[in-house]
């Protein structure tokens, strides 16, 4: 059995990640306060009642994420610096350091590659999407600035959670153990179908938000699934290869581009 399960409880696996998840699930709640309408705010509903509900369903979705993960991610042989801690006390900075500059790396040229690829769709989806979703529609550096913090924390970390730690762990869990061979570790085919699926649900979840604003059709709906399924892709195999901690830099540092991206776009409004 893995030093990470014999060393700490299932409880406290649990409980450490869904507290490295709750502040993504609170930047996206106080957002949403700052930036709806009262207009909007259903009958019956309070500003800040409809805020705090708006963070029900994630929060429910990283509570069950965080159970899967916590079972399967060290069963499975996936490394988590965080829980390692939880086990053995072990430090995670001097760990996760020889990770940071592969993962830095992968983020920005992931944010660069993405940007490059969504002025190449735009042509397909312009009558559908007038301005990329990347840069939004006229923002003002208040929008920019106040949606950081959920790209930041609710992008890089409480994302990670949901798809990697636990969709992605569970199903090389479970595909490790349908596949017959329980004994020898998950076979590189198994993972590599994990990180594909969870990176292409990791798009699909994206298209709620996006159906907000814009009426959703085939072109659109494949270009954002495309468009997030590639870089889930590289964070899956940071997490794979490296550790989940790599795959939250990673995504954070990846989001670094964008905001600035949107700054300048506001400049030049």
């Amino acid at each position: 059995m893995p030093a990470t399960v014999r060393g700490a409880s299932f409880g406290r696996r649990v409980g450490a990640t869904l507290l490295a998840g709750i502040p993504g699930v609170l930047a996206l709640v106080g957002y949403i306060y700052l930036t709806t309408p009262t207009a909007a705010v259903p009958a019956g509903l309070s500003l800040p009642l409809f805020a705090a509900l708006s963070g029900i369903n994630p929060l429910l979705l990283l509570s069950v994420a965080c159970l899967l993960g916590a079972y399967t991610a060290p069963r499975a042989g996936l490394r988590s610096y965080l829980l390692d801690r939880v086990a053995t006390g072990e430090a995670v900075w001097p760990r996760l350091r020889a990770d940071v500059g592969l993962a830095v790396g992968l983020g920005v040229l992931g944010a660069v590659s993405i940007v490059v690829l969504d002025t190449v769709l735009a042509p397909f989806v312009a009558q559908d999407l007038p301005q990329s979703a990347i840069g939004g529609a006229r923002p003002t550096v208040v929008d920019v600035l106040a949606y950081a913090p959920v790209r930041f924390l609710y992008g890089g970390v409480t994302e990670e959670l949901m798809l990697r730690f636990g969709l992605m762990s569970a199903l090389v869990f479970g595909g490790w153990h349908v596949t017959g061979r329980p004994g020898e570790g998950p076979r590189p085919g198994v993972v590599w179908a994990a990180i594909l699926i969870s990176a292409v649900l990791f798009g699909v979840g994206h298209l709620p938000a996006l159906a907000q604003s814009v009426d959703l059709t085939p072109a659109l709906i494949a270009r954002t699934v495309l468009l997030n399924a590639l870089v889930g892709v590289v964070f899956g195999w940071l997490y794979w290869r490296r550790s989940l901690e790599a795959a939250m830099v990673a995504h954070t540092t990846f989001h670094v581009p964008l905001v600035v991206l949107s700054l300048v776009q506001v400049a030049l409004l």
